[in-house]
């Protein structure tokens, strides 16, 4: 394979210095001649390079952006060596909220709370600290409550481009029904359980 552009190269520069996923307008910033389709060149032009050369990172468009990160077929290790940063797991809770907030976006506290059937008020503090969700505007309802959504990070947590993206409902029904039961083939009528994959 040839050898990467100058542009590439200041791309792949920069990859490895930012800790987050960034658009093709902040590349583009990096040198004023190169125009977007430019950029979009040099990142395509990144990209086979690593496929072709089999490197362990790729170039990977995430959250509205793009970032290289480490090959998924490396990640446990990587998890082993605990040499990445671990976020803070979340409880069922929080999860559940970030659930409902994701899908219903924006969305007020009285309705994630009518949902989950239990006061949210520390469990959005604890989300918008860790920076999965923000306030995205207010309610024309009584008294104006404030909206949430999810941000930037959430995506990038998750590794979705963008919220559409994120599993459908009916994705979901299936993958979360309980294991089913199934004839066991070495014993006659006899029944082993087994997960739904």
């Amino acid at each position: 394979m040839s050898s990467l552009t100058p542009l590439s190269q200041l791309l792949e520069a920069v990859f490895f210095a930012a800790s987050r996923p960034l658009t093709v307008e902040e590349l583009g910033a990096l040198d004023p001649d190169a125009s977007g389709a430019d950029v979009r060149t040099a990142i395509d032009q990144l990209r086979e390079h690593y496929d072709f050369d089999g490197h362990a990172v790729e170039v990977v468009e995430l959250a509205g952006g793009w970032q290289v990160l480490t090959r998924a077929s490396f990640a446990a290790a990587v998890e082993r060596s605990q040499a990445a940063q671990r976020q803070p797991r979340l409880s069922a809770a929080t999860l559940e909220s970030l659930a409902t907030i994701a899908y219903r976006q924006p969305v007020g506290r009285a309705e994630i709370e009518e949902i989950r059937g239990v006061n949210s008020g520390g469990v959005l503090r604890t989300l918008q600290e860790r920076g999965l969700i923000e306030v995205v505007g207010r309610s024309e309802g009584l008294g104006r409550p404030l909206l949430y959504g999810t941000t930037p990070l959430f995506l990038e947590l998750l590794g979705l481009n963008d919220l559409a993206d994120l599993p459908r409902a009916e994705e979901l029904t299936i993958a979360l029904q309980p294991h089913q039961v199934a004839p066991d083939a070495t014993d006659d009528g006899a029944y082993a359980s087994v997960e739904e994959g």
